[in-house]
């Protein structure tokens, strides 16, 4: 199914029947990603007197309860909010769902024991141009990524100045295949936050970062359409379904 969708005066010709899921799927039980030490998503059958929300276990209907933090568990999409005092909740700040996306792969660089995305690698890939959406595919890129349990491991993040880089190009969606774009313990500066969403100086409260993606090796370098799905949440994140489209 060809569509031509129309972004910012651009028209793009894209086949809605060909989606690229770069979720990852919330699963009952341990063997899902997980970071920050949040505990692992619960699901339970609901119960209420003689009613249980599960077929299987006599009940009429199945009715699941859900416990989950969507920072730790799963693909999520964030606004300011994380960082703010103020609130920005994502139904509100995240009004718009289609865009321009670049998907890009870079290796961290390894400093003191640290692995890094650096300023010199984007501008590098980027040559000073990006689309609006930036999604950043890190090396390797192992199958594992669907499951890792990232809490204590110090997983690879993202230098300030490659953040300011990003805001300076307008980039106002980044995704990345990591827990967070900032050190998992950084005495909670969380620089690489403040620089994308430029807070408090004058906060980007339209700009989204979206974390624990995973972007499969078939899919190659370039430019896309993203469909940015988020649930409803009055929250400053939800779980998040960000789907790339080829473009023709």
């Amino acid at each position: 199914m060809i569509a031509s969708i129309r972004i910012d005066q651009k028209l793009f010709n894209v086949d809605l029947s060909k989606p690229l899921d770069l979720s990852i799927s919330l699963r009952a039980g341990n063997n899902n990603v997980n970071a920050f030490y949040i505990p692992p998503i619960k699901f339970e059958p609901f119960k209420s007197g003689n009613f249980i929300g599960d077929v299987n276990s006599g009940g009429s209907c199945n009715v699941v309860s859900i416990t989950f933090n969507p920072h730790g568990n799963g693909t999520h999409t964030e606004t300011v909010g994380h960082i703010s005092v103020e609130k920005f909740p994502i139904n509100k700040c995240l009004r718009q769902f289609f865009f321009e996306a670049q998907l890009i792969t870079v290796e961290p660089e390894v400093y003191d024991n640290d692995r890094i995305i650096k300023l010199n690698q984007l501008k590098k890939i980027l040559n000073g141009k990006s689309a609006e959406a930036l999604v950043i595919r890190t090396l390797p890129n192992n199958i594992e990524k669907l499951s890792s349990q990232y809490s204590g491991s110090n997983p690879p993040y993202m230098d300030e100045n490659a953040a300011n880089y990003l805001r300076s190009l307008n980039v106002k969606h980044l995704l990345l295949d990591l827990p967070s774009i900032d050190r998992e313990e950084d005495k909670g500066k969380l620089l690489a936050h403040h620089a994308f969403w430029n807070y408090p100086i004058a906060p980007r409260a339209d700009c989204t970062i979206s974390e624990l993606i995973y972007v499969p090796d078939f899919i190659k370098d370039g430019n896309y359409l993203l469909n940015l799905q988020i649930a409803s949440f009055d929250n400053d994140a939800s779980p998040s379904k960000p789907v790339l489209y080829a473009m023709y």
